[in-house]
């Protein structure tokens, strides 16, 4: 195998997401952090739906879910009297309806053990120094020098992912800036033992005049998480401490022991203005930096590496580059939102003015209430109903009148059920871009099975069909007949309703690794979408698309 073209810095969550998607979908990275070995301190706590469903697509959440805590919802107290609540796991559409309690640490294990079963290492204690993009002439490329315990060593390559964190060195040496604020506020958490809570694995805030107490469940004990006024201490805190403010701001009878792990630390609201610097990606922490409000840091950072990943190896395996250009279009908007929610949240604790928290929990019982708190705050924090309409690498819908209304350019493809008929035809259209492959969806009864065939034919002869699936949706009438000759390069599926269309509907469909429907066009169409795919053979043998 030669050099690898991309090299991934930064071995979190992140960076590892990225570096799986690239092994998975034919082409090895490099991946290096300056870390002596796997982060162990737990610093995300909550997977929600759009992430599980990037961490899927790589071979892992199965593994996390089997040791995960699911979350049955969340509280909110102010003067001691619940004042509203959400529940957790009501999400349609979805394998994953509500949101796991998984410490970030087994995230990153499992990762790094795909990783490894798709062929890549981590090279640890190895630190970037300096970066150099060359811009111009033939081909963009990136030089960086690595520390490493023999010495220096400078490295050029096509693409670089920085993945490095909140203080990146590949940030600042692009010249990107980290635009927003740090709130002027220490904050302070404890995981240990919690006597007394709640056996429900319910999220707590209890939101007092001197500030916040969010109580989150874990599978082995709790996270107790304060907010104080600044001091220029800089020590983790006691256990002694926490108590002392768990029985000020806490619902009473509660008693912490066993920590493993407290922190104090500052928070921010930061997003750069940019994710790209030419064949420099940022992802992650290296972008935005979140509040800890909703657990969203991590989860937009999978996102991250999972969209950066998809979409940096289908261009190096022949897909038209501009496809990079939706990289920083689509998941900025989505780390802006994140970012100004957990904001709104943080700031909505932090109020101190009587007449502001009558207001705020006035309003957060009629949300509750209503149950307007529930619809709107869970699709956000689950990030599972991006809108990329806008994108460059989005078609608008027009391309033919049997298109259903179903298929949106731009957002999710709709889980309809279908009923496999030839070959490994998945129970919804959803299930298919699950599996982390570029879709082409040709639906119609008759000679629309000549269609799928001539496309898993083109796929097949472009080298992509590891990297492309082809499935063939029947109409729910359909009467049983031949599977068209190159039937072994593309799967039949039954619709079981007329969501799709119905018996005279023909239309074709580019889903993307990520499920979201890319174009949509009726049957001459077809070319075109095929001409928007990967055109090279994988760069690295081919791996199981699970773990065992």
């Amino acid at each position: 195998m030669t050099a690898p073209a991309v090299l991934v810095v930064g071995a979190g969550p992140t960076g590892l997401s990225a570096a799986c998607a690239l092994w998975d979908l034919g082409v090895p990275c490099r991946v290096v952090d300056r870390r002596p070995g796997p982060g162990i301190a737990p610093k995300g706590l909550v997977l929600w739906s759009g992430a599980l469903e990037c961490l899927e697509r790589l071979g892992v959440a199965e593994k996390l879910t089997g040791t995960a805590l699911p979350l049955a919802g969340a509280s909110y107290w102010s003067n001691g009297r619940r004042i509203a609540g959400a529940r957790f796991g009501n999400l349609t559409g979805t394998a994953f309806p509500g949101p796991l309690c998984v410490p970030q640490p087994v995230t990153e294990r499992a990762l790094l053990r795909r990783l490894t079963e798709l062929g890549g290492t981590v090279e640890w204690d190895t630190e970037v120094t300096a970066v150099t993009v060359q811009r111009g002439g033939p081909g963009e490329s990136v030089t960086v020098t690595l520390s490493v315990a023999g010495g220096e060593e400078p490295v050029t390559v096509s693409w670089l992912v920085a993945a490095d964190g909140a203080r990146s060195l590949v940030r600042d040496s692009v010249g990107i800036p980290f635009e927003g604020h740090t709130f002027d506020r220490t904050f302070l958490i404890g995981d240990g033992l919690l006597e007394g809570a709640s056996a429900e694995a319910e999220v707590q805030h209890h939101i007092t005049p001197d500030g916040v107490l969010v109580i989150v469940p874990q599978p082995e004990g709790h996270r107790v998480f304060f907010d104080t006024e600044p001091d220029e201490r800089t020590e983790p805190p006691s256990e002694r401490q926490l108590q002392r403010l768990l029985d000020e701001r806490g619902p009473g009878g509660l008693r912490l022991h066993g920590t493993w792990w407290t922190s104090r630390f500052r928070v921010h609201a930061r997003v750069a203005p940019r994710f790209r610097e030419g064949p420099v990606l940022l992802a992650g922490d290296a972008v935005h930096a979140h509040t800890t409000a909703g657990g969203q840091g991590l989860n937009t950072g999978v996102q991250d590496g999972y969209d950066v990943g998809w979409k940096l190896a289908s261009v190096v395996r022949g897909a038209d580059p501009a496809l990079l250009d939706s990289y920083e279009a689509e998941r900025r908007p989505a780390s802006v939102r994140a970012v100004a929610n957990g904001e709104k949240q943080t700031r909505m604790w932090l109020l101190r003015s009587p007449a502001a928290r009558l207001v705020r929990d006035t309003v957060m019982r009629v949300l509750s209430a209503t149950g307007l708190l529930e619809r709107k705050a869970i699709p956000l924090l689950a990030q599972l109903d991006l809108d990329h309409s806008g994108s460059p690498a989005v078609t608008a819908s027009g391309g033919g009148a049997g298109v259903p209304g179903a298929l949106r350019p731009g957002r999710r493809a709709p889980d309809v059920a279908l009923t496999p008929v030839h070959g490994p035809a998945p129970a919804t259209p959803h299930a298919r871009p699950a599996a982390g492959r570029h879709t082409l969806l040709v639906y119609g009864a008759g000679d629309a099975g000549e269609s799928a065939a001539r496309a898993a034919r083109a796929v097949r002869e472009r080298g992509a069909g590891d990297m492309v699936h082809v499935l063939w949706i029947q109409p729910r009438d359909t009467a049983d007949g031949p599977v068209p000759e190159g039937g072994a390069g593309f799967a039949v599926a039954r619709e079981q309703d007329h969501t799709l269309g119905g018996t005279g509907a023909r239309w074709v469909a580019y889903v993307r690794p990520d499920g979201v429907v890319a174009a949509c066009s009726g049957p001459a169409g077809l070319d075109g979408l095929i001409a928007r795919l990967p055109s090279r053979p994988a760069l690295t043998a081919p791996v199981p698309a699970e773990l065992p």
